[in-house]
C-alpha cells in the first residue's frame, strides 16, 4: 500500500506527508499542473519528452498593428525541465524551456507563410511549499474498526505552495514577447483524498505587465491503478486580455520503470468559441540523479544534542570540499558486564525439605572433614615439635 501511494508522485509531483523527499520519482510529467511540493534537497531531475502540435484556427488582436490576425500551425518540438532542491528541503530551483520547429500559415489580415526553429519558453524558476497538513495514520488503531476505517476529514485541507520566475526573452521569432522579459507568478494546492486519488489545483499568473498577459487555472486528477501504472485527467483554462479564451482538456498515464525513472504519454485538445481544432500529442521520460542525505542529530557524551548536521554537506560544503579540523571530544566508558541470573526450577515442599537435609549433611560432612584435616595436621606439628634424636650411648648400648 505504501509503494501505491508514493507512485502518485510520479505524475504531478505529489506527496503525502510534509517530508519532501520521497523514495519514488516525483515528476510533473505528463501533466502541465505542478505540486507544491519540493524534489528534495540532494535530487537533480530532469523531464524531457517529444510533442507534435497542431492548431487549426488561431485568432489573437495584435495591439502593436491594431489587426486581427489568424493563423493555423504544425509544430515538432522537446520540453524539458530541469529541476533540484538545494539549501532548504521545501525550496526547489527549476529551469523550463521549450525548442521547436514550427510552421505557420497566416489566414488574415494576409496570405503568408512562416517557419522558426528556435526555443519557444525559457523560464527560471523557485517553488516554495508554505503549508502542509498531516493526515491521521488509521494503521495503528486497533482498539476501533469503525475509527480506523472511517474517512480522514483532514485530507480536504490542501497543501499550499507558492511560485515565482522569470520569462526571458532569448526565444524565436514567432514567440518573442514584444515587452521582454515578465514575471511569472503561481500558487500551488494539493489535496491527497485517498491512498491512491489526489486533486491538484494551479491558480496561474503569466506575462504580468505586458500585453500578453494571461490568467490561467488547472485542474488535475489522478488515480493510481497498480504500484507501477498510473493515470491522469486534465482540465485547464486561459483568460487573455486580446485572445478568445481557451479551455483545454487532457488525459494521460506514466508507467514506474524503477525507483527513478518513469516514462509517459499523454493526449490533449482544446476547445474555445473560434471553433479551434487544436490538439498536442505526447510522450517523455523523468529521470533523478538522487543525492539525498537524510539529516542527523550530533549529541555528547551525556546524550545532549549539540547541533544538526547533514550527512554528506550541503551544496556550499561539497563545492568547496570543507572539513572540519578539530574533532569532538567524546568520553570514553566502560562497559560493565551484566550478570546473568540463572533459574530455578520449581521444587514442591518435599523436595525442598530433601535439598534442606542433604546441603545440612554435606555441610557437616564438609565441617567433619576440616576438622579431621586440621587434627591430623596438629598431630604431625607435635611430633615434629617433640621429636629428639637418639643419643650415641643409646646407639651403641642397641649394638
Amino acid at each position: 500500500m505504501r509503494k501505491v501511494g508514493l507512485f502518485l508522485f510520479i505524475i504531478l509531483c505529489f506527496q503525502l506527508s510534509s517530508a519532501q523527499y520521497t523514495e519514488l520519482i516525483n515528476s510533473k510529467r505528463p501533466g502541465f499542473s505542478d505540486s507544491p511540493f519540493s524534489v528534495g534537497t540532494g535530487v537533480y531531475q530532469i523531464e524531457a519528452g517529444f510533442f507534435y502540435k497542431k492548431v487549426g484556427n488561431y485568432l489573437y488582436y495584435d495591439q502593436k498593428t491594431k489587426e486581427s490576425i489568424r493563423y493555423k500551425a504544425n509544430s515538432i518540438g522537446t520540453d524539458i525541465t530541469i529541476r533540484t532542491g538545494q539549501f532548504f528541503e521545501r525550496l526547489e530551483l527549476d529551469l523550463d524551456l521549450a525548442l521547436v520547429s514550427e510552421k505557420r500559415d497566416y489566414l488574415q489580415p494576409t496570405v503568408y507563410q512562416k517557419s522558426v526553429l528556435g526555443l519557444s519558453k525559457l523560464t527560471f524558476g523557485a517553488k516554495y511549499l508554505v503549508y502542509s497538513p498531516t493526515f491521521t495514520d488509521k494503521t495503528k488503531e486497533i482498539r476501533s474498526w469503525k475509527k480506523r476505517h472511517s474517512y480522514d476529514w483532514k485530507r480536504l485541507l490542501p497543501a499550499v505552495g507558492i511560485y515565482a520566475g522569470l520569462n526571458t526573452n532569448f526565444l524565436s521569432d514567432l514567440h518573442k514577447n514584444p515587452d521582454g522579459i515578465s514575471p511569472r507568478v503561481a500558487i500551488f494546492t494539493q489535496n491527497d483524498l485517498s491512498d491512491k486519488f489526489v486533486l491538484l489545483t494551479n491558480f496561474i499568473a503569466d506575462k504580468l505587465f505586458t500585453d500578453e498577459s494571461e490568467n490561467s487555472f488547472i485542474i488535475t486528477a489522478t488515480y493510481s491503478l497498480t504500484e507501477k501504472i498510473a493515470i491522469f485527467g486534465e482540465s485547464q483554462g486561459f483568460l487573455r486580455k486580446n485572445v478568445p479564451n481557451d479551455f483545454q482538456y487532457g488525459a494521460g498515464g506514466a508507467y514506474l520503470l524503477n525507483n527513478n525513472l518513469q516514462v509517459d504519454a499523454s493526449l490533449r485538445f482544446i476547445s474555445d468559441e473560434r471553433g479551434d481544432d487544436t490538439f498536442l500529442v505526447g510522450a517523455g521520460l523523468s529521470w533523478r540523479l538522487d543525492r539525498h542525505k537524510d539529516k542527523f542529530n550530533v549529541v555528547d557524551s551525556e546524550g545532549k544534542v549539540t547541533k544538526s548536521k547533514k550527512e554528506g554537506g550541503g551544496f556550499f560544503s561539497r563545492l568547496f570540499n570543507k572539513k572540519d579540523k578539530k574533532q569532538r571530544k567524546v568520553k570514553k566508558v566502560k562497559a560493565k558486564k551484566q550478570k546473568i541470573k540463572k533459574l530455578k526450577p520449581k521444587m514442591s515442599k518435599a523436595q525442598k525439605k530433601i535439598e534442606k537435609e542433604q546441603k545440612k549433611n554435606a555441610k557437616a560432612a564438609k565441617k567433619e572433614a576440616k576438622a579431621l584435616k586440621k587434627q591430623k595436621k596438629k598431630e604431625v606439628d607435635d611430633f615434629n615439635k617433640n621429636y629428639q634424636p637418639p643419643k650415641e650411648d643409646e646407639l651403641n648400648d642397641n649394638n
